[in-house]
């Protein structure tokens, strides 16, 4: 009776600590609320690329334009490098007929350090916002073919020292104040954006131009400090022309 008891009480143990894992580190599911999201988004449905990348303040706005495909996986890597989970939100899907439907918990879920979706046919268009900080954007190429990231209002790229790109964009174009950066065909592992606040390029140069002006005083400054050492020395008798040094005579008398 009593080794019944105690298996009873460690089955509950048991099924209490995996709960509270399960609170602790989450489950594969992700809430239909979070799903749902903004009933008002709107995407880029219509933009030609195989790819969009809207990036705004806060987030960024994906679609995926599929061909006889059945599902996506996708992940971010953590600074040790370690995938995990996107944590996406307002998950939308297109049919091919422009009917825009909202994935559920039944076709978007976490699965081996990844955010899995199940696409209910196999052509149409997948889109969701995920979370997003700082002036760089990078993402795995999940999919090859054509893509278009659009930065933030305000941002820009261009000065290396400041921003890169890489791969190489094929196409850059300013729209509304927005920069929009193209690649017809994508064959790198990840693509990524580092860019620049215009406003900050404005002080970057400023900070330049002073550099060079306190380096120029400074020269100026070491130049002045030298002349007045070699006046010093000048009237204090010490500039001795050595062109005739008395020690200088030549050679000794029958080595001429």
């Amino acid at each position: 009776m009593n080794r019944r008891l105690l298996l009873a009480f460690a089955s509950v143990a048991l099924l209490a600590l995996t709960a509270g894992c399960a609170g602790i580190f989450g489950g594969d599911q992700i809430s239909e609320k979070r799903l749902e999201g903004d009933g008002n988004a709107t995407y880029e449905w219509n933009n030609s690329a195989a790819v969009t990348l809207n990036v705004t303040g806060g987030q960024y706005q994906a679609v995926y334009d599929f061909d006889n495909r059945s599902q996506l996986a996708i992940f971010e890597r953590e600074s040790l490098g370690e995938k995990t989970p996107v944590e996406v939100g307002t998950v939308r899907f297109q049919y091919p007929n422009g009917t825009v439907v909202t994935l559920g918990q039944e076709r978007v879920l976490k699965k081996d350090s990844k955010t899995v979706f199940l696409l209910p046919v196999s052509d149409g268009k997948l889109a969701y916002t995920a979370p997003h900080r700082g002036k760089s954007f990078s993402t795995p190429t999940y999919v090859e073919g054509s893509y278009e990231v659009v930065l933030p209002s305000g941002m820009r790229v261009g000065m290396p020292i400041l921003s890169q790109v890489r791969p190489n964009a094929d196409d850059k174009a300013q729209i509304d104040g927005r920069v929009h950066l193209s690649w017809a065909e994508v064959t790198a592992d990840n693509v990524v954006v580092r860019y620049y606040l215009a406003r900050d390029l404005t002080i970057f140069g400023g900070i330049i131009a002073a550099g060079i002006l306190v380096a120029l005083v400074g020269l100026a400054y070491f130049r002045l400090q030298i002349r007045q050492l070699e006046q010093e020395r000048e009237e204090m008798g010490l500039n001795v022309d050595t062109g005739d040094d008395e020690f200088d005579q030549g050679p000794p008398p029958g080595m001429g």
